[in-house]
């Protein structure tokens, strides 16, 4: 709608134009229609005003853009055209939006010679296609699930459109009809969303197809589609059973049988029943023929006769289970059969058996045979079984004849028509009695010597079962011999050791079985020759002593032939071999004698155990012994070291050689007693007693180094001496003589020399590990000598006053040398701190290392320091100073500029005074500890003569002068800068007769510009308000050198403002310096800065005019208004420069605040 203001504007240029008559007048040869475009497309509104004389400019929406081509506020939006045809006032719109979408208007401005105009409403409709369709139930491009039968709700709704969009339903590409809709208000005023719903009922064969959900409006041509595939559930067909063919199967085969189920979503799950039962609950599916399939493998037994296999097919949509079902038949054989009854009978006599098989289906028949005969005095019957199979018994009765025993007895079923024949046997045994026995012997007449081996054997024949042959010797069975069957004869053979007892004994053997008739025997009858069967010697004493008469009398037992007696005494004779005989031992009763193999010395290791033995007989033999040792006897009992062995021994554990020496063994019995003694020699490794270290000799001079050594046993060269030098070299090489004498070892050294000076080792070994060693060092003592040469007598150092100098002296001595040092004469004083002396040694030879660093030089104002750089912890390192003088309340600290200088010149210190100045460094993780203070005292202060005394005051006052005109300009320049900026706040004031004030909104973008003009013209005229410092330099070029500040501890107030020599107005800005260029103007002079009253400087003065404005560039201030600028507090002198932290790990970069 076209506001009020712009039609009655139009009304009074059409009345002007009536007025003015002939004059050129501006008018619209082009006015805007009504477009529509696509959200995102470039619009244009077509303006063209001929005789334009007024300000040309558009109106959205009663909102004047202004008049410059580029409209500010509105980066999208331009003014464009061809400025020759007068084709310069189109609107263009790039990138529409929706919030383009209203009303606009070409105006022209009022102007002298033509009154304004206003065109007609021109309406942008901006077309904004629908977003993607979002559905309420489901997700887009998802899978799902619905049941084929039920009818299900679709929502679908495509948001902020314009105009609204149309939505449609597709399954499968096909469109669906039913579609209810909803039109809302979208997101904004202008934008609309439709809601689209659906209701469906899905088929099985809409399983796998894609509903979608399309929208579309006219600001697209192709519609924006969302959509999901549809999972369709539905029951499967009825499955079917392939594999069982034939009307009948044979027990033991393989059955094979596949269920199958085609269709169904999901496919069918299938199960196999036998009877009733689960026997399968596994199967594959094929998605391919969306098939289900099962195999089942069975391996056909008897009791499947009859069974009923069943398979099931049913899915998760199916009310019941699907059935297919099959009943086998099957034909099986016995698979056993078997004879009941005993078929072992005396002779003549009936046997009874019976014949039984298994279920069959169908039955069998059965026959007997005995050998190759057919028997058939049987009886057979038929009953029926489990599975439908029958069981056939036959029942036979036969006499048992002696000539059948051992023909089988066979029980055969058979069945012709399915050309079947099993069978089961036994052997028929008749039992009747052995026919025959006889023995294999010597013959009668034969005679055998005890312990002679006979062989007899004895054999039957005949008999059934095969009979037993049992010995006996006289009344007595034997168990001796193994029974032996070769066809129908059996044998039993014994063999004996002939014996005194088996003289004319009688050997029996028994043959006999099970039958009822008594045994068979035979018998034989042996002839032994043998000795007396025992021997023995008696008499009448029970004690016998020596040189008592003693009677033995001699008794034999039988014998065949009669025995002969005979004496012997301590000797054997070959007639005895063959012959029993018997011996007396005489039991002589005598006191303990000693042997003479008694050893008199035992040896033993320290450490270690020995046994001292004892050679000792006695009659009693029980002896009691004893053991003493230095006249104590030695008790084992309890004791853990000595232990009283079997026989006497006493054995010694743990020796040590306190144990070595004589000892007394003591042994009686009832008879009486006997002494003898053992020297006890215990060995060990050899110990150094003594060993004299160190040995001093003076230079020529004779020494010995005496080794005294403790062992056992001290062999010759038990001693060895080694001189442990840097170089090998003998003992011979060192012209020096080795001695021993027993444990006693000896090194002599004549005409001692400076290179047998060292140490000696002496190594004591005995054969006994481990050997002994000890070592003593000889000391050969001369005077000192100093080491010279080229590179000792002179130290050259670069002339750059930042090196220390190093002196270095060695000298050669025994003992140690004691170093001093002097310069010119004169004896350095050790506590100095320019000097630092070191000294090592190294065995004879002695060095000294004398360093000259630090203060380089002194002035009446300056001092030079030198230092040497410690270790800089990995990252940059700077320095500090710090220095004080006497009555100073604190000290002072200086920030070492450029950062890694190890040298610097501390300027601006008093004359004649001294001041302590010590070093530390510091990186960006902290500061090191204070290093050690040098004291410096500055030279006296030289007289100034009288013409410079007056050249300096006429350079004060021309200063002073300089500074106040400086001022001056500063001030003015302020006072026009102000004006100026009321000037402009003035014109920007919107006047009453404006032709926009009527109640339009005016983009405030477009409102300045139109003052452009005004500002440039002020800023010609009244100058430039701003500008830059005349004493400006950048700051990263400019470098002053750090005032220095107080040392003051954390959390302390400085009390020092309150000072007369510094007034308030030092509260004001401070010093720039360097770190200045990490601040805007005017943070600092909030801050304002604390100082100390330090020594006055040399002489007054101030800085030039151009130094003072660019080092003091805020609020007009002067260095005039300083009394004393030297000495002030820099709040921020610790914060590192710019750049400092550059190569820094991130987490370790500061930030001054």
């Amino acid at each position: 709608m076209v506001s009020k203001g712009p039609v009655t504007t139009f009304l009074c240029l059409l009345l002007g134009a009536f007025t003015r008559g002939a004059s050129t007048q501006q008018a619209f040869r082009v006015e805007p229609d009504n477009i529509t475009v696509l959200e995102g497309a470039v619009a244009i509104l077509q303006c063209v005003v001929d005789n334009p004389s007024g300000v040309v400019q558009w109106v959205k929406d009663g909102l004047l853009l202004g008049p410059d081509t580029n409209i500010p506020g509105f980066p999208r939006y331009s003014m464009t055209g061809a400025p020759s045809k007068g084709e310069w006032h189109h609107l263009r719109i790039v990138g529409s939006r929706l919030a383009d979408d209203g009303g606009y208007e070409c105006q022209a401005g009022r102007s002298k010679e033509s009154p304004a105009i206003v065109s007609r409403t021109a309406l942008l409709s901006v077309l904004v296609p629908p977003k993607t369709p979002v559905f309420k139930e489901y997700e887009a491009n998802s899978t799902v699930t619905w049941v084929a039968g039920v009818e299900y709700t679709v929502t679908c709704s495509a948001g902020d459109a314009k105009p609204a969009a149309e939505i449609s339903f597709s399954k499968g590409g096909s469109p669906l009809p039913d579609v209810s809709h909803q039109v809302d208000s979208g997101s904004s005023e202008k934008l609309s969303s439709t809601v689209a719903v659906l209701r469906v009922t899905p088929q099985s064969l809409d399983n796998g197809k894609s509903l979608v959900c399309a929208a579309t409006n006219e600001a697209i041509s192709a519609s924006v589609v969302a959509g999901f595939t549809m999972n369709i559930l539905f029951p499967p067909q009825p499955p079917t059973i392939e594999g069982y063919k034939r009307p009948e199967i044979k027990a033991g085969e393989t059955l094979k049988l596949t269920c199958i189920s085609l269709s169904g979503n999901p496919l069918a799950t299938l199960q196999w029943l036998k009877n009733g039962n689960v026997v399968s609950t596994s199967w594959e599916t094929e998605d391919a023929s969306s098939a289900s399939r099962s195999l089942l493998t069975l391996s056909i037994k008897p009791e499947d006769n009859g069974a009923q296999l069943r398979c099931e097919a049913m899915n998760q949509v199916s009310p019941l289970p699907l059935l297919a079902s099959v009943t086998l038949h099957v034909v099986f054989l016995p698979t056993e059969v078997s004879i009941l009854g005993s078929s072992s009978t005396p002779e003549n006599k009936q046997i009874s058996l019976s014949c039984s098989t298994t279920p069959s289906n169908p039955p069998v028949q059965l026959r007997w045979w005995l050998g190759w005969r057919e028997l058939t005095t049987t009886e057979v019957t038929v009953t029926k079984a489990a599975h439908g199979g029958t069981v056939t018994v036959s029942n036979l009765t036969h006499v048992a004849r002696r000539e059948e025993n051992g023909l089988p007895l066979t029980c055969e079923a058979f069945s012709e028509v399915m050309l079947f024949t099993r069978s089961a046997s036994l052997p028929l045994s008749v039992k009747y009695p052995p026919q025959k026995v006889w023995i294999e012997a010597p013959p009668p007449d034969s005679r055998f010597r005890a312990g002679t081996k006979v062989r007899l054997t004895c054999f039957a024949s005949g008999g059934n079962p095969a009979p037993r042959l049992v010995w006996i010797k006289d009344t007595k069975s034997l168990k001796e011999g193994t029974q032996v069957a070769s066809g129908k004869i059996v044998s039993k053979e014994l063999i004996l050791t002939t014996s005194p007892s088996d003289n004319l004994a009688i050997y029996r053997c028994n043959a006999s079985n099970d039958g009822k008739s008594p045994a068979l025997t035979a018998q034989t009858r042996l002839r032994i020759q043998f000795p007396p069967i025992d021997v023995k010697i008696m008499t009448t004493a029970k004690e016998v002593r020596r040189g008592q008469t003693l009677t033995l009398t001699c008794v034999t037992g039988s014998s065949n032939p009669f025995a002969t007696l005979a004496w012997f005494k301590d000797a054997e004779n070959s007639i005895l071999a063959e012959t029993v005989n018997t011996f007396y031992k005489l039991n002589i009763l005598y006191p303990p004698e000693f042997s003479s193999e008694q050893p008199a010395v035992a040896q033993g290791v320290e450490h270690g155990a020995v046994e001292l033995p004892l050679r000792v007989s006695a009659n009693p033999p029980k002896l009691n012994c004893s053991w003493s040792f230095r006249g104590e006897v030695l008790r084992p009992e309890g004791s853990p070291r000595h232990h009283l062995r079997a026989g006497g021994s006493l054995a010694i554990w743990n020796l040590s050689r306190v144990d070595m020496g004589q000892y007394r063994a003591r042994c009686h019995n009832p008879e009486g007693q006997n002494e003898t003694h053992l020297h006890l020699d215990v060995h060990y490794a050899p110990s150094i007693r003594s060993l004299g270290d160190p040995v001093i000799v003076d230079l020529g001079a004779t020494a010995e180094l005496v080794c005294i050594a403790d062992a056992n046993p001290t062999p010759a060269g038990m001693f060895q001496w080694t001189w442990l030098g840097a170089e090998e070299r003998s003992l011979e090489e060192l012209e020096l003589e080795p001695e021993a004498s027993g444990a006693v070892g000896r090194l002599r050294i004549q005409g001692a020399r400076q290179a047998q000076a060292g140490l000696y080792e002496c190594r004591v070994d005995n054969g006994l590990p481990p050997p002994a060693r000890g070592s003593a060092r000889l000391i050969v003592r001369y005077k000192p000598e100093i080491e010279k040469g080229m590179g000792l007598g002179k130290v050259a150092i670069p002339g750059d006053r930042s090196s220390p100098a190093t002196l270095q002296c060695r000298a050669q001595g025994v003992p140690s040398v004691q170093f001093s040092w002097a310069k010119n004469g004169a004896a350095l004083h050790p506590d100095s701190p320019r000097y630092t002396e070191r000294t090592w040694h190294e065995g004879t030879w002695h060095s000294s290392t004398l360093t000259i660093a630090n203060v380089v030089s002194v002035t009446h104002n300056s001092a030079t320091l030198e230092w040497i750089p410690g270790f800089d912890g990995g990252l940059p390192q700077r320095f500090r100073i710090r220095y004080r003088w006497p009555g100073a309340p604190s000290a002072l600290y200086m920030d070492v500029f450029p950062a890694q200088t190890p040298a610097f010149t501390l300027t601006g210190l008093s004359p004649a005074t001294p001041y302590s100045i010590g070093v530390s460094a510091h990186n960006t993780l902290g500061e090191s500890t204070q290093g050690p203070s040098v004291t410096v005292t500055t030279a006296e202060a030289p007289s100034l003569p009288p013409a410079l005394i007056g050249g300096l005051s006429a350079l004060g006052a021309l200063l002073l002068l300089s500074n106040a005109a400086l001022l001056a300009c500063l001030l003015r320049r302020r006072q026009a800068r102000a004006g100026v900026r009321e000037e402009a706040k003035e014109r920007r004031k919107p006047s009453a007769g404006n032709d926009y004030s009527s109640g339009e909104a005016v983009n405030p973008a477009a409102w300045q510009t139109l003052l452009d003009s005004y500002s440039e013209r002020s800023a010609s005229s009244g100058g430039s308000s701003v500008g830059t410092w005349l004493g400006y330099m950048p700051s990263r070029e400019y470098r002053p050198r750090l005032p220095p500040h107080p040392e003051r501890a954390e959390g302390e107030t400085d009390t020092s403002t309150t000072d007369s020599a510094f007034p308030a107005r030092w509260l004001g800005p401070s010093v720039p310096h360097e770190y200045e260029d990490v601040m805007e103007p005017g943070v600092y002079e909030e801050l304002g800065a604390l100082h100390l009253r330090a020594p006055a400087p040399l002489y007054p003065g101030a800085l030039p005019c151009q130094d003072a404005v660019g080092t003091y560039p805020w609020r007009g201030w002067s260095p005039a208004d300083s009394e004393d600028p030297l000495r002030i507090y820099d709040q921020v002198a610790d914060t590192p420069p710019p750049g400092a932290d550059e190569g820094l790990p991130f987490d370790l970069r500061g930030e001054l605040v």
